[in-house]
């Protein structure tokens, strides 16, 4: 029997093309991204400012992209994808060509934003175009694929922007790097569809506020939207915080190593999570209710290693705890992806824009509290790195304790609706 789902679109290579377009777009987006991660330090020299200021760069992109999802979430469900992923890759290029030239903290604070700003364009339009090419027996794979070239893209600014950096210099760096987002704003224009011929969306309604407040409290109501987020907040900040800023510094100034050992942990992070990211979309492709354990066990193991690198007795922890730290961060993006799977089957495909978008504020909001508690720790306690650090088992164990609330009423929503489906199939005539 057919796995493929009634009016479920045909996915095939033609999909795969599509949707190649569309991650192109999320991994160029990753790249500009995460590179402040490789160039924290420079930043910090470039622009004279210390640990508090430096984090407000991340915190402010990242306040920019986790307030936007939301209506990022609306705009897809209403303009399609394909328009909405243009725009992004129009803003996220001028932020990083803006960060290239910035003579001044301020202007570079700007250029994050707007850079910020069009990122948050790019993965729920993404995770929009899979649903609209693929059948939905291949969501989970598929979302966790994207988060896997993602992730490739985190790879590129570890180990070549991170070289250009060094070689050419800041604004060469910056700007020659920007050119990969005028290249896919083409390939956007070109060549990427919204959806295959015969598997058009139902026309919404007309677009009002009413209609926005529908939308988002529909979507809000359904408690595996709520559990999504609250899995995507708990499993995804502790690695995002290390790559995107602080993984840096607390290896070289709090860890004592070389910044070119440290650029190899950090490559680490990015290995580990491409490949737990292949091995967790195929368990949840099959097995639908390894979900929250392998979320709640990533929780818990990434809690226990960040224990015992923080608590060791030596001035420095071990490089094969440092080496275990960093392959088990590389869980973390995996494991956020899983909130989209709570939250994708809980939502009609009108609604899936808005509901990812709820999902995708989760992390990025933990993410922008830690940096923040981090690099005000850091300056308060003359850079005592096991204080600052600990503010991630805070967050943590909040984020447990929503999951562990919802997880019932999620559970028992999921299976009226596929006890519904089931006797709706029945119904349908031959």
């Amino acid at each position: 029997m057919s796995s493929t789902l009634p009016g479920d679109p045909p996915g095939g290579r033609r999909a795969l093309a599509v949707w190649g377009i569309g991650v192109s777009v999320y991994f160029v987006a990753v790249i500009f991204r995460t590179s402040l991660g490789v160039a924290g330090l420079d930043a910090a020299d470039r622009f004279h400012v210390n640990a508090s200021a430096l984090s407000t760069f991340s915190i402010l992109q990242l306040l920019v992209y986790a307030g936007m999802q939301i209506p990022v979430g609306l705009l897809v469900d209403r303009l399609g994808t394909k328009k909405v992923l243009a725009l992004g890759a129009v803003l996220f290029t001028a932020g990083q060509l803006g960060f290239a030239f910035s003579p001044s903290y301020g202007m570079a604070l700007a250029s994050r934003a707007l850079l910020g700003c069009g990122d948050a364009l790019t993965f729920i339009s993404v995770l929009r175009l899979g649903s609209r090419w693929f059948p939905a027996r291949r969501g989970p794979l598929v979302a966790q694929f994207a988060g896997l070239v993602g992730m490739a893209g985190n790879l590129v600014s570890t180990l070549v922007l991170a070289r250009l950096l060094h070689g050419v210099g800041w604004t060469a760096a910056f700007a020659g790097s920007a050119a990969a987002g005028a290249v896919v704003f083409v390939l956007v224009l070109l060549f990427l569809k919204d959806h295959p011929e015969g598997h058009e969306p139902e026309p919404l309604p007309h677009q009002g506020v009413a209609y926005v407040r529908r939308q988002i409290a529909a979507a809000w109501r359904e408690p595996g939207t709520r559990l999504g987020l609250w899995v995507h907040f708990t499993t995804q900040f502790p690695a995002m915080v290390f790559l995107l800023l602080w993984g840096l510094p607390f290896l070289v100034e709090a860890q004592g190593l070389s910044r070119a050992t440290a650029g190899e942990l950090l490559t680490l992070v990015v290995l580990s999570n491409m490949v737990v990211g292949m091995v967790y979309g195929q368990i949840v492709a099959r097995h639908h209710g390894a979900r929250l354990p392998l979320a709640l066990g990533t929780v818990g193991t990434t809690a226990a290693l960040w224990a015992a690198t923080l608590a060791y007795p030596g001035p420095h922890a071990p490089m094969w705890l440092l080496i275990v730290l960093c392959a088990v961060l590389g869980a973390c993006g995996p494991a956020s992806m899983l909130g989209f799977d709570f939250a994708r089957p809980a939502n009609p495909p009108e609604r899936q824009g808005t509901a990812s978008g709820i999902t995708n504020m989760g992390g990025f909001v933990a993410s922008m509290t830690t940096l923040f508690a981090i690099g005000v720790l850091l300056d308060a306690t003359g850079d005592d790195y096991t204080v600052a650090f600990s503010v991630v088992f805070v967050l943590q164990a909040f984020g447990v304790a929503q999951i562990l609330r919802l997880r019932e009423q999620a559970a028992r929503r999921e299976r009226e609706r596929l006890v519904a489906s089931r006797v709706e199939t029945v119904h349908v005539p031959a």
